[in-house]
């Protein structure tokens, strides 16, 4: 099987929500250093099926789901129709916003549609030319920042005569999406999961408490296992699972663990602080699960490279990367939390501000795993982060697998 090739093509992907916030597909973000009008999948059938392997496939109650794939094509791809066969059950090919409503186009469409591709448009505009092609299409996604909801009302109505499915992108809070709810889009897409949902005079539930104090605890190097114990017991479903994964065939143990204490002693506080951190990271079950998931990709990517590129403290830059976001799981300021969480200066300062050498490698993974192509700085090491990219992606599906209940 062909091994995609990350000295050429940068690979992100950016979920598509349906009303519940669950993940019902993912936008595959790419980048080429050949050219951006080149296809992603310019190579076999094989690479096909590594690509949508690793970008769509996710941890799903402990087994892995595979979700389709928005693949984005220029008005070149689709008129020359010079992309190979791609399994139709798997992606949506998604039209180029800049795409000309012509005769040229529709019939260019209209054989994708009868070979049995979905097709999404990417905006269209509201006159009679966009007919022919509102009526191929399966769905339309929308920026609805560049509209006001009287005009995106508007537009839910016509295309509602067209059948076609619409989907909210570019939403950035909570209430944004919580409009475009009201009104009648039926998909989203944005970052509006990594903002917290403020509620005015808000209390940092007992829960989150919990949380925070296990965190703090996690981060100092002189807490006892005995300390530990007492926090992590204080839940069972924590107390739960990690006794479980430690007793799993995994970590191959001579005798069972009876205990968190045991368990630091036998297995180390790196091991302890890991694990806990993402069981009370993904117990908010009033939280899409994505977030969780996005974090823990972002925790291991930055982990990735700092160890590829020799940093002291690897463990640093994971906690960064999932502590980053950690205030939209609890649904507090960013700044409240850390004042919480009495973390090492140099995680706190990367976090807030970007500082130091965790703060740089954390920003460019935030906007690496945004599709901020123009936004990665020259010395950009383009292998090396594609790669901790995909191993972010494949670890966080196996941790999440094995917190599942």
């Amino acid at each position: 099987m062909e091994s995609i090739s990350s000295s050429q093509v940068l690979l992100a992907r950016q979920p598509i929500f349906d009303a519940r916030q669950q993940v019902i597909a993912y936008e595959l973000l790419y980048r080429s250093e050949e050219s951006r009008d080149q296809a992603i999948f310019r190579d076999s059938a094989a690479t096909v099926q590594v690509i949508l392997n690793t970008y769509t496939s996710i941890s799903d109650g402990g087994a892995v789901k595979r979700l389709p794939a928005f693949i984005n094509l220029t008005t070149e791809l689709l008129l020359e129709r010079s992309f190979p066969e791609l399994p139709k059950k798997q992606v949506v090919l998604e039209l180029p916003a800049d795409l000309e409503p012509t005769l040229e186009t529709a019939k260019a469409v209209q054989a994708l549609v009868q070979e049995g591709y979905r097709v999404a448009l990417d905006n269209y505009g509201h006159d009679a030319r966009w007919a022919p092609l509102l009526k191929l299409a399966h769905m339309v996604k929308i920026n609805v920042t560049e509209q006001n909801m009287e005009r995106l009302a508007a537009d839910i109505r016509q295309l509602a005569e067209f059948k076609v499915v619409a989907i909210a992108t570019h939403i950035e809070t909570h209430e944004m999406l919580d409009q475009c709810h009201r009104i009648g889009f039926k998909l989203f897409q944005g970052h509006f999961l990594s903002k917290p949902k403020i509620v005015t005079g808000r209390q940092v539930s007992g829960n989150s408490v919990t949380l925070l104090q296990l965190m703090q605890a996690l981060q100092n190097p002189s807490t006892k296992p005995e300390e530990l114990e007492q926090l992590i017991v204080r839940d069972p479903v924590l107390t739960y699972k990690l006794l479980r994964i430690i007793n799993s065939a995994a970590y191959s143990l001579v005798r069972k663990v009876e205990s968190v204490s045991e368990a630091v002693v036998l297995l180390g506080m790196e091991q302890i602080r890991r694990w806990a951190s993402l069981i009370t990271m993904t117990q908010n079950k009033d939280k899409p699960e994505e977030l969780s998931r996005s974090l823990l990709i972002r925790g291991r990517m930055c982990e990735e490279i700092a160890t590829a590129q020799k940093r002291p403290n690897p463990g640093g830059y994971f906690m960064a990367g999932m502590m980053s976001g950690l205030h939209a799981i609890l649904d507090i300021e960013q700044t409240a939390m850390l004042q919480e969480v009495p973390i090492a200066d140099d995680i706190r300062q990367a976090i807030l501000g970007f500082e130091g050498d965790i703060g740089q490698v954390l920003q460019n993974t935030i906007n690496y795993e945004n599709g901020d192509w123009d936004k990665l700085p020259a010395s950009f090491d383009a292998t090396l982060y594609e790669n901790s990219y995909r191993a972010g992606l494949a670890w966080a599906q196996e941790a999440m697998m094995a917190i599942a209940d």
